[in-house]
């Protein structure tokens, strides 16, 4: 009876362990391909001409309580749910800033110039901190920013924060999809500032849309 009840245990674990082993893992960027979804506003204001300044984007920061290998969902009004078979290929803190900085670049026409020699030409330093990164399958995404702007041979600082909040449809790739509009929109309000401020033009907020 022992080596029958071993012979059953063993089973047991052999069987939960394949079901585990079986599940599946999808991974997700917010780096969006090339030729990929532009909104309106972006794309009304790309500018003929490049940029005349490059920039520095410094690490981006993101809330702790989404900073998971796993997406962080929210589920109902006070819940928070921690999807294991849905993940980041990478921390969510690089996808974003990877997110911003190929948004920035194709918004501005410049480059991103971080971890390269300054040298003599003009470069503006962007910091972002996400503040909230909320999740809703089926229902909405929300990306709440600070950012600021310094040039690195120059005086004076813009501060900002924006607020951006899209309608998101059934599935995963969905929500991935709309927090990737949020980052193209957030791209594009820190470009049209960047431009008047690197240029010495008395550079404003966006206004709140």
């Amino acid at each position: 009876m022992i080596r029958l009840g071993y012979r059953a245990l063993t089973l047991g674990a052999a069987v939960t362990l394949g079901a585990c082993a079986s599940a599946p893992l999808h991974y997700y960027t917010l780096i969006r391909p090339t030729g990929g979804y532009v909104p309106t506003a972006t794309r009304a204001a790309i500018p003929a001409q490049p940029a005349t300044f490059k920039f520095e984007l410094l690490p981006v920061a993101v809330p702790p309580q989404v900073d998971q290998p796993q997406l962080v969902v929210r589920s109902g009004d006070q819940g928070m749910q921690m999807l294991e078979g849905e993940r980041w290929i990478a921390p969510l803190a690089d996808e974003v800033r990877g997110a911003l900085s190929a948004d920035l670049a194709r918004t501005l026409d410049t480059q991103d110039i971080t971890g390269l020699p300054v040298g003599n030409q003009p470069v503006l330093r962007i910091k972002v901190d996400i503040r909230r990164f909320d999740s809703a399958p089926g229902n909405y995404a929300l990306i709440d920013a600070a950012w600021s702007l310094r040039a690195l041979k120059g005086e004076g600082t813009l501060a900002c924060t924006t607020q951006v909040t899209t309608q998101v449809g059934a599935g995963y790739d969905a929500l991935v999809q709309g927090h990737q509009q949020l980052l193209a929109q957030l791209a594009d309000q820190i470009a049209s500032a960047a431009r008047p401020f690197a240029a010495g033009q008395g550079a404003q907020c966006p206004a709140a849309k």
